[in-house]
């Protein structure tokens, strides 16, 4: 009887937000907080899910899977074996046991790692391979088709093609990566509101519909195809009335959003701290004023950041609507940072918040036992 365990992690985005489904620029770092799965082969062609994050067993029947979101946990596994099967590996019958240190609902990608992390583990027991573009492409088309999440495709590269000590410069364009050092004697933080959001509700699928109509409207106006990623401030200029205001804002924020991940990583590059946290904050300002897709306790995460010594810039990080903000803080000022962080929250609020120090991780491994 074969076993198996697997270790996927989940992510932080250090700029770049909503832009990956629109053929534009990410900025992710693979995190030291993951998702484990442990795998073990049956008999038959059942498949057994459990979870200490979920309530109950689900069981499905290999041969009988259908396509589509049902609303429950197990459509991320449900959906990855589909999408597996589909593409012609054999898998067979086999028990999975999902547990973890990665938060639910926190914006740090714990769906991706949890569907790369079961799909690992499915692979390594009917001891096929997959290539890490192959696999995130094939993670994308399930959330895609059977959780009602329309994402890009960053959360699952980033889960399967990580390096230890660097953040992913992402072109979903073509899926193309280059690895760029992280700053070193700095620390990155993880500060969670405890709002959960849910990339399958209706604002997320929202804010990508509207991207796409502003794309067909500025293709319409320029005589050309593309999406926002081929968009120009001059064009929006133009196209201003076209657009209507929301639409207007939409699109600004994405083009503004590529330009600062180019940005960032010039200032990186050059150890400008100062320039880099300031255009962190420029990010944050567009998500909250432009896209939308900020919330009271996320403004109020990155303020409180802003107020401690030694800290570069803030932002909030992944879909929005809850979840993390993230801070780049000097390294001297770590642990003070987050005392104070954790104290003005929590009397902000009335909750106490989890701030984790994010240490860089590799890709989601499988390891035979």
């Amino acid at each position: 009887m074969k076993h198996v365990r697997v270790r996927a992690p989940g992510r932080v985005n250090l700029i770049g937000e909503h832009t990956d489904y629109n053929d534009g620029f990410v900025l992710p770092v693979s995190i030291a907080l993951h998702v484990r799965v442990d795998g073990s082969e049956r008999n038959d062609r059942a498949l057994v899910l459990r979870s200490s994050r979920f309530e109950g067993e689900r069981r499905f029947d290999l041969d009988a899977l259908e396509p589509g979101a049902r609303g429950d946990w197990s459509d991320y596994v449900r959906g990855i074996t589909y999408e597996l099967l589909r593409a012609g590996v054999k898998i067979r019958g086999a028990e999975l046991d999902v547990s973890g240190d990665l938060p639910v609902g926190a914006g740090l990608s714990s769906s991706a790692a949890f569907e790369i992390g079961c799909a690992l583990a499915l692979l390594t027991l009917a001891e096929a391979y997959m290539d890490p573009l192959e696999l995130a492409k094939l993670a994308q088309r399930s959330d895609n088709t059977h959780t009602g999440a329309h994402c890009g495709i960053m959360d699952q590269l980033a889960c399967t093609s990580g390096r230890r000590g660097s953040a992913l410069l992402l072109d979903t364009r073509d899926a193309t990566i280059e690895y760029v050092p992280l700053p070193k004697d700095t620390a990155i933080f993880a500060c969670n509101t405890m709002l959960r959001h849910e990339h399958a509700a209706g604002a997320y699928n929202e804010r990508r519909a509207e991207c796409r109509r502003a794309a067909e409207l500025l293709a319409q106006r320029f005589d050309r195809g593309g999406s926002l990623r081929d968009a120009t401030h001059t064009e929006l200029a133009e196209a201003r009335e076209r657009l209507g205001d929301v639409l207007y804002r939409r699109a600004r924020h994405v083009v503004s959003e590529n330009a600062r991940v180019q940005h960032f990583i010039r200032a990186l590059e050059a150890g400008d701290l100062e320039a880099a946290g300031a255009l962190m904050l420029d990010s944050h300002a567009s998500l909250r004023d432009d896209f939308a897709v900020s919330c009271s306790e996320l403004d109020l995460m990155v303020e409180l950041a802003m107020h401690c010594e030694g800290v570069y810039g803030a932002r909030m990080t992944g879909g929005g609507f809850g979840g993390c903000a993230i801070a780049l803080v000097a390294e001297e000022h770590a642990e003070e940072f987050r005392r104070r962080i954790e104290r003005e929250y929590r009397r902000a609020t009335g909750v106490t918040p989890d701030i984790y120090a994010i240490e860089s991780a590799g890709c989601a491994e499988a390891r035979a036992l």
